[in-house]
Order: structure tokens, then sequence, then C-alpha cells
């Protein structure tokens, strides 16, 4: 492993994805702790790729709206007067302050440093005391657009005018699980964290299970066995893998009304990382996600959220189980903290090498191909 150690991070990224998957290891760990590294991911993924801003039921009415940050780049993404969902930008046309904050609802966007306001669709409305300037030209201030589009009930945001259609892009979801439509699934709990890793370890934490029985041993590790897991071939657009479970957790099965699932399609529990950092573990009764953005090479902004299909919600001890497995997700979650922070204190360590994949860790080696697929040698 020693002849790689002189070359860049991107070039140590295609010499570990040359190797095929029975030889492969772990990712090099100057992919996780190279600020210049990072700075590749957020101008050749970040900036590029469809991220996800959550669920579009969350912002229900005309006038909600959420905030967040691409590669740098402060957005609003709101629902307009004509009840579309659209991303524009968060800064003002005139001093460039940033207008939104967090989440919340608005009838307009009114800048906090000059109270210059903007309708819902980023039209410029007012400006107070700009009589006297002759180049003042409302109609030439409007916020600038950001591409966003609802596929399947999630909110994807893209900075890139020319990304594919997540529609088209992500045909292949649909295609695999025909079955559960996630568009009929209902966010019902939903909030944002931050923890002490890479984003890329926490993205990859996702997609193995290979970690369950013992990083969750106080939780979910004894609902799934290791010789059960499936990891098959991804795509270039996601990786997945699927876990029967048993019924120590009812919400992961299909409900009883439920007479469109058959035989194992009732218990089984499908991981989809979609990349680069959308995580959605899908269940016939609930789902749960995280969305994924680096906060410098050691830190990730999470946002996390979880929800029940229609047949459980319905159900009348609906809130009994929902209150059951949110309590049961807020342990995997610090289950899930502790080993991933481990990891990257690990990677800085002048000791450490990447080891050799298992065959559970097929997704893992399919994400290294994906990274180098769009940060160039």
């Amino acid at each position: 492993m020693n002849q790689h150690h002189s070359l860049t991070p991107a070039a140590e990224l295609h010499a570990n994805v040359a190797v095929p998957f029975h030889q492969a290891h772990a990712m090099p760990k100057s992919l996780y702790t190279s600020e210049a590294f990072l700075a590749a991911e957020q101008k050749h993924i970040f900036a590029q790729d469809w991220l996800c801003a959550g669920r579009a039921e969350t912002l229900a009415n005309p006038g909600d709206y959420l905030t967040m940050q691409i590669a740098g780049e402060p957005v609003i993404v709101l629902r307009d007067r004509d009840g579309d969902i659209r991303a524009m930008s968060n800064v003002c046309r005139h001093r460039m302050s940033t207008l939104l904050q967090g989440r919340g609802h608005t009838r307009a966007i009114i800048c906090p440093y000059h109270a210059w306001t903007y309708n819902l669709d980023g039209s410029l409305r007012g400006a107070a005391a700009m009589n006297q300037n002759e180049g003042f030209c409302k109609e030439q201030l409007s916020l600038p657009q950001i591409r966003c589009q609802v596929w399947q009930g999630w909110i994807m945001v893209s900075l890139n005018p020319d990304a594919e259609d997540p529609e088209t892009k992500l045909a292949g979801v649909r295609d695999l699980i025909p079955n559960l439509d996630m568009s009929t699934y209902t966010e019902t709990y939903q909030e944002s964290f931050n923890w002490a890793t890479n984003w890329k370890v926490l993205a990859e934490n996702f997609m193995e299970s290979y970690h369950l029985p013992m990083c969750h041993a106080g939780t979910i590790g004894g609902a799934s066995k290791l010789d059960e897991m499936i990891c098959p071939e991804g795509t270039e657009a996601f990786n997945y893998h699927w876990i029967l479970k048993n019924d120590s957790v009812p919400l992961a099965l299909a409900h009883p009304a439920n007479t469109s699932l058959q035989g194992d399609d009732r218990r089984k529990t499908w991981l989809l990382a979609i990349y680069p950092s959308l995580l959605i573990t899908l269940t016939p009764g609930y789902f749960w996600y995280l969305s994924l953005t680096p906060d410098g090479p050691g830190r990730v902004n999470v946002l996390f959220g979880m929800g029940m299909s229609a047949d459980w919600l319905a159900d009348p001890e609906a809130a009994a189980h929902l209150a059951k497995v949110k309590a049961l997700l807020d342990d995997v979650n610090i289950e899930d903290k502790g080993c991933t922070e481990k990891v990257y204190r690990g990677l800085l360590s002048g000791m450490a090498s990447p080891g050799p994949l298992s065959h559970l860790e097929r997704p893992n080696y399919e994400f290294a191909q994906y990274l180098a697929s769009r940060i160039p040698a």
C-alpha cells in the first residue's frame, strides 16, 4: 500500500477503484481528511448533483419554507402561491445579506438588512428609498432561481442547470421497488444535527449492514442476520441492499390490511443510497432518512427525518407504533454517532491503514467508484 503515499488524494481514489471488488480495500485516509479533496467534492459533486432538502409534505402551504447550503451557496426552498415547490438564492440583490434562516412560514421574503421585499416567486416587490437611483430597475433584481424537482415525495435541488432529471436518473429505484411508492408516505418527525465525522464515513456506514450486529447490539442488531443480507450490484446513480426483518418491530412489516405485498416483500427493509448523500431506509410501514452535507473534512451536517406509510398512519394504534419507532431510531442514531466518530478519530492515526472489504461492503466499493467517476484524478 505504501507506493500510493506520494499520490494526490484524487489519484489515490482512482488507484483504489482500479482493482476488482473481490480484491478491494476501504478508501484511503486522505479522502476523508484532506481539505483539498473536500474542495474537489464541493466543486464536482455537491455543486453538480441533486441534493435532498427533505420531504415535500413538510412544506404543506404557500409560504412554507426551509433553507439550506449547497457547496457554500445559501438556498431557499419554498412552496409558492401557485402551490409549486421552488428553490432560489437566499442572498439579497442589494448588499448581499442572506435573507431567511432555518424553517418557517412567510408571506414575503423580507431582507433583514434594508427591508428589500421579494415575492414568493423571487421577484422584487419593493425597495424603499431607491427612487433617486436612475439605474434601479425592479424587474432586473429577482432572486436567481435554482433547479428544484419533487421525486417520489423528496425535494431534490441542484445548482447544475444540466443535471439529468431525478425522475429519469433514478427510474431504477421505481423499477426496483414497484410496490412501495415513497410519495404515499408522510413525514412525521424531522431534525438536524452535526456530528464529528466525515460525510463519507456516515454515508458508508449507512451503505453496509455488516456493522449492525456489533454497533447496534443494543437496538436493531438482533433483528437481522449477516447470512441473510444481500448486496446486489447497484447503478451509477444509487446503490442498495436489503435485510429481512423479524417481527420485533411490527411497523417494519406490511400492515395486516396490505394485500399488495407478498412473501418476503412483507418483511423486507430496503436501504437505498442515492448518490451523493440521500440515504433512505424504506420498509412497508415506515421510512427514515439522512441527507448529508459536509461541514469541513471532520464534521457533517445531517438532516434526519422519519415517517409512515398511509396504511400504518391510518391505524388506530399509529401514535403508539410511531413513538416506539422514534425511540428506537433515536437510540440507533446514538449508536451510529459513536461508531462513525470513532472511525474518524481512527482515520487521523499515523498507524492506521485501510483494510480489505467484506462481500457485505459492495455498496461502499460502488460509492468509491461513483466518487471516482465525478472527481478527476
